[in-house]
């Protein structure tokens, strides 16, 4: 009843009352009437959206007070010491690898900026799955990182809390926090009934809840402590957990808790059931399902001590379910239900099953600063681990929650005290492991490997959803992060039964992803299942290896070691026997996944290097080792049958296979390990047994033989070369990689950085991501290990950024030194590391080009042979597999096969040969008793060569060999039978010396003979199998056994190929010996390394020195073997053939050459102006009488004419580029604070808009439309490519290209298409005027007429209509290309009139549009004519084509003589009376408007061709008025004291001689005429005193005068360039006045330019100058309604403007980063995801932003229509790339940021620091200026308005 009366009462009183009253000490009677209230206001059953309850719980929490200083109050109690700030996805970090302990460690961009972090290694990136800030936290990262703020341990000076201040809260939260709870237990519905959707809805309801929790942990560490207590405290939770027995609600919802509870376990209930009564008898025989998990041991396995460690493992292989439990027994509570004790434990309970809301995340993160809390939340997590991947598993979004668990754990285990802690009592790593296994049963398949119907094995299934979307990754991940820690590996190594239970998890990925080879047709489908297997062993097998592998480094530690090995090796065996594997691979299978085999390499490779173990003690009998190495070299067999198409029939993803095997993320998990293991194998078996295996596997057994032709039963004649080379290249890897057996980490980081660098030039990046990781973490500094920079700098140069002229952007590379080169390319190393076999081949290529560049070798060299680093002791054995028998038979072989010129024999074969052979001679084997005596004589072919020294058999002559050959080779028919008795003795001598030779069988009886030695019971197990194997029954012909002469040994067949490759017979001379200069020996070709191998062997051994010379000395040819006399001349004549071929190809290449060049010069002359084309319009044909133009589609070339008109192709572009020009040199600064602003009112097209405007408000319309130029936003620039072609072959041209159905960058329909000839963009073609290029002849004659007679002659040419055009295709294309011009900007542009679509709207755009381009033309000329001659800019110029059109065009008006100006300039007229201003406005007075506009206006409607003394007496008329318009803005400027003064000293002068040429007179009278009106000079004096600071001296009113006539100068003559040809000629700038006069014939030709003439002295005066000045003026005059503001702006024009720049930027990308990425948008005020700012005017823009659309145009289009008439240059801030935009195209421009390394880092990926490039800024401006974006930059694409 209480509670109810207290509802109705104010809030915050109540709470006030309630907060006295549980003051006092007896607190009693207060608790129980705010446990009343409570029970009325928090009432589960009222709906979770009335948040009135909300608002009693704030205003009690707070006791009275307003909540908001409530919080503040709290805030000022904090005492926590840690930031702790919790970000979701997304959200910008930075990581410092200096400071971290932790690879994890991240701080906020706030601690980050606040701490000292130069010259670190540090990023920013951006969270994939959120994450928290580290500062504070000195478990995680070194204290020297922390910030300001965190580095004091603020804790100490913090006042103590008053205890009464959260006293409501103590009282309040728990019963919140319950509520919430009894919502997430009603709001729950099982899975399989409930939709995702339902539980979302709970949750929305719920979010003004959570939120309130999570502001409370934002009040910082004395808040957190009271909601730490409330969450762990045992008690309260018992209290209110219960469903109470009187309230019905919450009994209902206690069972539906406990429901949900049931199936919390691993295991659920009903299969617990199952479980106790499986069957076990179903293992012996491996049930379909059965998985050995740990193996039950084969009956009569020679290892019985399994039976003893593990009592289950007979029955092991049972029901699956039952083996995982037997497993993991020790730990039953991974495995039952789960019971929670307080809060905490059931709202993470909720939070699982609702799949990680992440409001809820955040709120359980935020409590982590607590460090009571920290533990107790990490012991529930870990209590709730099965759980949670169990949810996991079932999720279907389960990516985003994989990055939310991810989020929380790898707050918790990246803290290795707390790691520890979890391990010791929570069995954190049981939990880990059990959970992975029972993850991975779920998708596990019987393997197919071997033996396919009684294997036992089984393996996971790659393409279940589990591993396809690396479900599993949160657990790995999880499993990594605590097994880096110390403390934690050793216990995990420590634990026999985890190793066990871990060892059992590995061999599930142990022959995944098994690949068939197929051998008819081709696959049908494709899958791509093989990635998830590459990813899935690499991080659930490897990445855990590595992170073990990090703790065992040091001598202590051996015993891990070992353990770990038993176990690989038990396993090993286990997984053999279940497979049913004896001795042989099954036939056309390969699986690349071995994780067993690679953790047994990888730690004996640790145990070796740096524990200092012995090999042979850690490893198994001889007959284990020959199980293990068949596997790894399976895998290198196949690599070599993928790359020689012989698995064609799978498909493309089997290459993907054989190149991730070796990629550089794998390759050091994959490749390496399987190779040291084979090199393990092969230092410890028989060489002989595994030379013969090698070559077996690769199945190249049948091609080494003596006989020219043979059979091979397994391969086609095309593959058997590759297939060759591939052993080849096999055995010299395994024989000369030291990667495992001896390099040093730094010597290991050399090698591969140098084979990098060698196969191409390399980005800093690029080279990080190459380089495997880990020996060598790259990150950090490993202590007594040279650095990633160090090592880079040492063996590579770094080449700076370039800018090609193209426009193809280089990033900055290092490119390998000279001696590295000379000294260090190892092309051994570079084909293993290689993935496309192409970079092995471009490795050579730079290599040869360096060797010729330095003059060393200018042939085509071979690869280099390179000595290699001493082996480990251990590993001596290897050695042995350069001398064995089998090799030197296999070498003596190929030597002669390739001396006889066998079929498939290739250079690689003789070089791996060669180097075979260089590797024996370098690696001698020590024990050296048997070399001299002849070894004892054992099997049958060891008669070949005495012994197994390599020296010693290289001399040693074989006579005779034996061969089976098929019945038709040439070896058969040549023996005939022996005549004589004697003849017939001795060839009987021979049969018996004749070697036979079998690889398989000799294979065979070596296996034989090791597994007899290691137990003899075991022989019955073993299939002999012959060699007839290899012959299919009923092959074609039968082999016959032939006997052939050799006589020959290794050392004269290496002399021979020497004369062979050198051509010449005797190119070893007896004595070459002793004058061998060795040094040239290094690079080389053939013959080089030939020599070098000579040397060699001389040089150890006297005999062989005695063979050579004795072999040398037999000058005379020696005796070819019988039969080869044909092949001989075969070789010769295939000589002749080469050399004749290549003689033609270079004939041919030279002539190409050439063409091209030709053709480059005529067509791409962009940017070199000498070569002026007959197609280029310009000066150079002055004297013809009629241009001809070339039509570059049909060929043929012309004139233009009436009928079939000529036109150039042109892109027609709108343009506001002169429009953002400004009066200050200096580029505007982009705003990087709040403070900064650009304001855009300076810029050359506001200033225009608004003396537009204002004319408009007073003078009369039409009037005003001709007195000034529109244009400067949105003008039309036309620029062309130079090529011609008929109008009729271009529409042609169109037709075709819009049928084309290729995907073009353009749109065939807006009429774009790219220059059939140089391929530029271009959008229309503009019509050649028939006739001559330029104003030649009569038109050019100088006159002598005066000004007077010309004046009057113009006059009468603009009364004269000029001749109509007649209707022709020419004068159609003319209005064709007029719509064009019109259509390319938009409407805006161009009606600025009062009357849109008006004539005088249409003349003022036409007139605008030669204005634009000749004021762009300047630009690009640098702004002024100094220059002179033809420019980049004036080849892209069709201004003489223009202006025809637009003149024809303009026939159409004709200027009323009325309001002619061109009276008003040249004729003193009576003034008519005022009245006239009643009916309508005041025309615009002479002063006011704009020169230049004016004469292009006289030039367009002038009758064409206009005659040049016209042109100038136009010129000379206008120039009068521009220079008085110059003498009123600069009296305008005066105070008035000066210009009293000036006005009196001008007029004394004005009865001398000259007076109307000085401009003193003119200044002084211009000045008193305009002082009639009060208007336009301003009376009040205290300002002008203030402008005019600085005295006017005649030099400089001079100087000024000439700046202000200047641009009309510039123009005009610019103009006269075009129309007549003239040409510019140089100057200097402070005589381009003079020049340009001259030029323009306002002064005479003689004078010499100089900078001391007089602009003055330029006017010519048709009517007294006074009056006609008085004139003008008196138009100004008489404006009555104009105020003094309004008549000085259009008095004081200015017209300079400066060169029009891009912003300019700051040099550290960071502070644009930092201020815009969190910048909220000025227009929907949200904080954009694509933020964008335009570098023309510094807007700030939403990219893609939907917020911001209008009419369906997202922001940046239409920003880029409003201020570049739709050219667009913007910065992506989040991606710090630049982004064009031009008309319905947009491209990606590339970076003008770089980091240190000359690198761009698009999309910030790798968040390194960013520095402005200013040389790219320079392009990207300069291409923005010549409006060259659509011909520079080439990838196009449309943006259908949705940037």
């Amino acid at each position: 009843m209480m509670a109810a009366s207290l509802l109705r009462r104010d809030k915050k009183a109540t709470a006030a009352h309630f907060k006295a009253d549980l003051n006092r000490t007896d607190n009693s009677s207060g608790v129980r009437q705010l446990q009343e209230l409570l029970d009325v206001v928090l009432n589960p059953e009222k709906p979770a959206a009335d948040t009135e309850a909300l608002d009693w719980c704030k205003c009690l929490i707070a006791g009275g007070e307003g909540f908001e200083e409530f919080c503040v109050t709290v805030r000022s109690y904090d005492n926590a010491t840690l930031c702790g700030l919790v970000w979701t996805a997304n959200f910008v970090a930075y990581r410092c690898r200096t400071c971290g302990i932790s690879p994890c460690m991240s701080l906020c961009a706030e601690c980050f900026n606040n701490g000292d972090h130069t010259g670190h290694d540090f990023n920013m990136f951006r969270s994939q799955a959120g994450g928290a800030c580290d500062c504070g936290d000195s478990n995680v990262m070194r204290d020297s990182g922390f910030c300001r703020r965190h580095r004091l341990k603020t804790g100490e000076n913090v006042p103590s809390i008053p205890q009464d201040l959260l006293l409501m809260s103590e009282i309040v939260l728990p019963r919140f926090i319950q509520c919430i709870i009894q919502y997430l237990r009603d709001g729950y519905v099982e899975p399989d009934t409930s939709t995702d959707r339902d539980l979302q809805k709970v949750l929305q309801q719920l979010e003004p809840q959570i939120s309130f929790l999570e502001e409370l942990t934002k009040m910082g560490g004395a808040m957190r402590t009271v909601l730490t207590k409330i969450l762990t405290n045992l008690q309260t939770f018992k209290e209110l957990s219960m469903g109470q027995e009187e309230n019905l609600y919450a009994k209902k919802n206690y069972d539906k808790y406990l429901s949900a509870l049931k199936n919390s376990g691993l295991v659920s209930v009903e299969e617990k059931a199952q479980g106790a009564t499986a069957d076990v008898t179903v293992g012996a025989e491996g049930g379909a399902g059965a998985m050995a998990l740990l193996g039950s041991a084969a009956p009569g396995s020679p290892d019985e001590s399994i039976k003893e460690d593990d009592q289950d493992a007979g029955q092991s292989v049972g029901q699956r379910k039952r083996v995982k439990l037997s497993s993991s027994t020790k730990d039953p509570r991974i495995i039952e239900s789960l019971k929670h004790k307080c809060f905490l434990e059931e709202l993470l309970f909720w939070t699982i099953k609702y799949e990680f809301p992440q409001k809820m995340v955040t709120f359980l993160l935020n409590m982590l600063p607590d460090q009571d809390y920290k533990i107790n939340f990490t012991k529930t997590f870990v209590q709730h681990y099965a759980f949670i991947m169990k949810t996991l598993m079932k999720s279907h979004e389960s990516d985003t929650m994989s990055n939310r668990i991810v989020h929380i754990s790898v707050q918790l285990f990246s803290n290795e005290e707390l790691a520890r802690h979890m391990t010791e009592e929570c069995h954190l790593l049981d939990i880990m492991v059990t959970v992975l296994l029972y993850m991975m049963e779920s998708c596990l398949i019987k393997s197919e490997l071997q033996d396919e119907e009684s294997s036992r094995h089984v393996v996971v299934n790659c393409s279940e959803a589990l591993l396809k979307n690396n479900t599993y990754w949160p657990l790995v991940s999880d499993f990594i992060n605590i097994l880096s820690h110390q403390s934690v590996a050793k216990k995990f190594l420590e634990d026999q039964s985890l190793l066990m239970l871990w060892m059992s998890f590995v061999s599930f990925f142990q022959g995944m992803n098994l690949n068939k080879r197929e051998l008819n047709e081709h696959v049908e489908f494709e899958s791509q299942t093989y990635y998830a297997a590459f990813a899935a062993e690499l991080e659930a097998c490897a990445q855990p290896m590595w992170g073990l592998l990090t703790h065992c480094k040091v001598k202590e530690t051996q015993e891990y070691t070992k353990t770990v090995v038993r176990y690989c090796l038990e396993t090993l065996q286990i997984w053999f026997d279940a497979i049913g594997f004896i001795d042989e691979p099954a036939l056309n299978q390969v699986t690349f996944h071995l994780p067993l085999h690679r953790y047994y390499a990888m730690f004996l490779s640790k145990a070796i290097k740096c524990q200092g173990l012995d090999l042979d003690s850690l490893l198994p009998d001889q007959e284990m080792l020959m199980k293990i190495m068949v596997h790894p070299l399976q895998i290198q067999a196949c690599l070599s049958e993928i790359h020689s198409n012989m698995w064609v029939r799978n498909g493309l993803q089997i290459k993907g296979q054989a190149m991730t095997y070796v990629q550089s993320h794998f390759c050091n998990s994959m490749i390496d390990p399987d190779i040291y293991l084979l090199q393990v194998c092969a230092s410890r078996l028989d060489p002989d047994y595994f030379i013969s295996s090698v070559f077996e596997r690769f199945k190249v057994v049948d091609l080494l033989t003596m006989a020219s032709q043979h059979q091979n039963a397994v391969l086609d004649s095309e593959q058997e070369r590759p297939m060759l080379e591939g052993a080849l290249t096999f055995l010299v890897i395994l024989t000369s990689l030291r990667i495992h057996l001896g390099m040093t980490d730094d010597e290991i980081l050399r090698s591969e950085m140098v084979s990098q660098l060698c196969m191409n030039d390399r980005t800093h990046s690029a080279l990080l991501d190459l380089i495997p990781e880990n020996p060598n973490p790259k990150s950090g500094i490993v202590p007594g290990s040279c650095s990633f920079e160090e090592m880079l700098s040492g063996v590579a140069d770094f080449k700076a950024p370039v800018f090609e002229p193209g426009g193809s952007m280089q990033q900055g590379m290092y490119t390998p030194k000279a001696e590295v080169w000379e000294n260090e390319f190892d092309p051994i190393m570079v084909i293993l590391r290689t993935v496309y076999r192409r970079d092995v081949q471009s490795a050579m290529d730079r290599y040869s080009a360096f060797l010729k560049q330095s003059g060393i070798h200018t042939g085509n060299p071979w690869p280099p042979y390179k000595e290699r680093t001493p082996l480990h002791p251990c590993y001596k054995g290897l050695i042995k597999l350069l001398h064995c028998k089998t090799l030197h038979i296999v070498i003596f072989t190929l030597l002669y096969k390739i001396w006889m010129d066998h079929q498939n024999m290739s250079e690689h074969v003789l070089c791996m040969v060669l180097y075979l052979i260089e590797l024996g001679l370098d690696n001698q084997v020590q024990d050296n008793k048997g070399d001299e005596e002849p070894c004892i004589e054992e099997h049958c072919h060891d008669s070949w060569f005495p012994g197994t020294n390599l020296l010693s058999n290289l001399h040693h002559v074989i006579n005779f060999v034996r061969v089976r050959v098929p019945e038709t080779a040439p070896e058969v028919k040549r023996e005939a039978p022996p005549s004589t008795s004697t003849e017939a003795s001795s060839y009987g001598q021979n049969l018996r010396e004749a070697q036979m030779f079998s690889l398989v069988a000799e294979r065979r009886r070596k296996f034989q003979e090791i597994i007899n030695r290691s137990n003899s019971e075991a022989t019955q197990v073993i299939r002999p199998k012959s060699s007839t194997r290899w012959v299919p029954p009923g092959t074609p012909p039968q082999l016959v056994t032939e006997i052939l002469e050799i006589r020959e040994s290794m050392l004269s067949l290496l002399i021979k190929l020497h004369q062979k490759m050198s051509s010449r017979q005797n190119s070893l001379s007896a004595s070459w010996l002793e004058d061998m200069d060795t040094s040239r020996h290094a690079h080389g070709d053939g013959i080089t390394a030939i020599e070098r191998i000579l040397t060699k062997a001389a040089t150890r051994s006297c005999q062989i020195k005695r063979s050579i010379q004795d072999i040398c000395g037999k000058v005379c040819p020696p005796v070819p073997p019988k039969k080869s006399s044909p092949s001989d001349k075969k070789t010769m004549d295939k000589e002749e053939r080469r050399q004749r071929a290549r003689e033609r190809q270079q004939k041919l290449l030279a002539e190409f050459a050439s063409r091209q060049k030709s053709f480059m010069e005529t067509a791409m002359d962009v940017e070199s102006p000498d070569t002026e084309a007959a197609m280029d319009v310009g000066a150079s044909e002055v004297m013809e009488s009629e241009v001809l133009y070339e039509c570059v589609i049909c060929g043929q070339s012309g004139p233009s004419t009436e009928d079939r008109p000529i036109g150039l192709v042109v892109l027609l572009q709108a343009s506001s580029v002169l429009g953002h020009r400004c009066k200050n040199k200096e580029a505007k600064d982009l705003p990087t604070t709040d403070e900064e602003h650009i304001y855009p009112a300076d810029t050359c097209g506001v200033a225009h808009d608004v003396r537009l405007t204002l004319m408009q408000r007073f003078f009369k319309d039409s009037s005003c439309l001709q007195s000034v130029s529109i244009g400067w936003d949105g003008g039309v620039y036309v620029q062309t490519c130079g090529h011609t072609l008929h109008i009729d072959c271009h529409k042609s041209y169109m037709e075709s290209l819009r049928n084309d159905q290729v995907l073009q960058g353009f749109s065939v329909d807006k009429g774009e298409f790219t220059c059939p000839l140089c391929r530029q963009f271009a959008n229309s073609v503009l019509p050649c005027r028939p006739g001559r290029g330029t104003e030649g002849g009569a038109w050019h004659a100088p006159t002598n007429k005066k000004t007077g007679v010309l004046v009057k002659e113009v006059e009468d040419l603009q009364e004269r209509l000029g001749p109509f055009p007649t209707e022709s295709n020419l004068s159609k294309e003319m209005e064709l290309v007029i719509k064009d011009i019109k259509n390319t900007t938009q409407k805006k542009y161009m009606d600025y009139g009062r009357n849109p679509g008006s004539p005088d709207n249409d003349f003022l755009f036409m007139y605008s549009v030669a204005r634009t381009n000749l004021e762009l033309e300047l630009v690009h000329r640098g702004g002024n004519l100094c220059s002179g001659g033809a420019s980049a800019a004036a080849k892209r110029s069709c201004l003489n084509q223009l202006f025809h059109v637009l003149a024809m065009h303009m026939r159409l008006y004709s200027i009323d003589s009325a309001y002619n100006p061109w009276t008003k300039l040249t004729q003193i007229t009576q003034s008519k009376e005022a009245d006239s201003f009643d009916e309508e406005r005041p025309e615009v007075p002479m002063l006011f408007r704009d020169v230049p506009s004016l004469l292009i206006i006289f030039v367009l409607t002038m009758p064409q061709p206009l005659r040049k003394e016209h042109f100038t007496c136009v010129v000379r008329m206008l120039f009068n008025l521009q220079f008085t318009q110059a003498l009123a803005a600069l009296s305008a400027k005066f105070s008035p004291e000066e210009r009293q003064a000036w006005s009196t000293s001008g007029a004394l002068k004005k009865n001398a001689a000259n007076a109307e040429k000085s401009f003193e007179v003119l200044l002084s009278h211009a000045t008193s005429e305009l002082s009639k009106n009060k208007s336009i000079y301003k009376v009040n004096t205290e300002e002008t005193s203030m402008l005019s600071s600085s005295v006017w001296s005649p030099q400089s009113i001079e100087f000024s005068l000439q700046q202000f006539c200047l641009p009309f100068l510039r123009l005009s003559c610019l103009l006269q360039h075009h129309l007549y040809g003239d040409n510019l000629t140089g100057c200097l700038e402070e005589e381009e006045f003079s020049c340009l006069a001259v030029c323009l014939g306002l002064l005479p030709s003689t004078t010499q330019p100089s900078n001391t003439v007089q602009s003055a002295s330029c006017l010519e005066w048709t009517v007294s100058a006074f009056e006609l000045v008085s004139q003008w003026c008196a138009e100004v005059t008489g404006l009555s309604q104009l105020q003094y503001e309004q008549s000085s702006t259009l008095v004081v024009q200015d017209p300079q403007w400066a060169a029009p720049r891009l912003l300019h930027l700051p040099d550290n990308y960071n502070i644009i980063f930092q201020y815009y990425h969190r910048k909220a948008c000025t227009s929907c005020k949200k904080v954009p995801k694509d933020p964008a700012l335009c570098l023309v005017c510094g807007a700030f823009v939403c990219l893609k932003g939907v917020c911001c659309k209008q009419q369906g145009i997202c922001e940046c289009v239409l920003h880029s229509q409003h201020c570049g008439a739709a050219t667009g240059i913007f910065l992506l801030i989040n991606a710090s790339v630049i982004i064009i935009i031009r008309g319905h195209r947009f491209c990606l421009w590339g970076s003008v940021y770089l980091d240190a390394h000359g690198e761009e880092d698009r999309d910030l990926r790798r968040g390194k620091p960013l520095f402005l490039c200013e040389e790219r800024y320079r392009v990207l401006e300069q291409q923005w200026v010549s409006h060259t974006f659509d011909h520079i930059n080439k990838r196009w694409g449309p943006h259908y308005n949705g940037l």
